[in-house]
């Protein structure tokens, strides 16, 4: 099916420049989210841990929702209470957060399923698993004048193309969308894709490829 962006702005879900709470907001919403887990995974009540480590369920409430910064001696008898070690609160706020910087010509180049001659594929970073669910692999793709044109993809995940040079009849289930520089095709993966008719050399483009981690 094809469908065309509306011309008029819509209104963004999420604000990509914001910045997210104080980090101490942060701190506390991954301690308290970090407490209701290990309280749920021992089936232990508000009211339970409350007669446990004698914290009102008042208190406890605002812990567990981030409303409030607990120290540290109320921590440990939490701690003490669930039967983790005191720094088992932190884990969500220490995740490692990766990027990835790939230097001008420096991406890896790689064979894809189905890669045919004079397509060129290289790969310009890839984190794996991380706190989002998700795998973002995003590639520089060259065709030359030599390149074939081929039985198109299917995949898992959402792709996004971004044209830079050229000109190519890149095909999305049954239809073909004329793509030259500035264009973007953002689609479903698991219908048949590729470039089907290269019209205007050289051609590259990039290609953004995200899907859930599989556990």
């Amino acid at each position: 099916m094809k469908v065309d962006t509306p011309k008029a702005m819509t209104k963004l879900i999420q604000d990509p420049h914001s910045l997210r709470e104080e980090r101490e907001k942060v701190l506390e919403v991954a301690i308290g989210r970090e407490v209701r887990a290990y309280r749920k995974k021992q089936n232990i009540t508000v009211a339970e841990l409350s007669g446990l480590t004698n914290l009102s369920i008042g208190m406890l409430s605002k812990i567990e929702n981030g409303n409030t910064s607990p120290s540290l001696t109320t921590l440990q008898t939490l701690a003490n209470a669930l039967s983790v070690p005191l720094t088992a609160f932190f884990k969500g706020f220490e995740e490692r957060r990766e990027a990835v910087h790939t230097k001008a010509g420096q991406g890896v180049e790689i064979e894809r399923a189905g890669t045919r001659s004079g397509h060129q594929y290289n790969l310009l970073g890839h984190i794996g698993a991380n706190s989002s669910g998700v795998i973002v692999e995003p590639y520089l793709i060259v065709l030359n004048n030599e390149s074939d044109t081929f039985k198109t993809f299917q995949h898992d995940g959402i792709e996004t193309i971004y044209m830079l040079e050229g000109c190519v009849g890149y095909r999305h289930g049954s239809d073909t969308y004329r793509l030259e520089p500035g264009d973007t095709l953002f689609f479903d993966a698991d219908a048949p894709h590729g470039p089907e008719e290269l019209i205007r050399f050289p051609i590259r483009y990039l290609s953004i490829i995200s899907y859930p981690q599989r556990t």
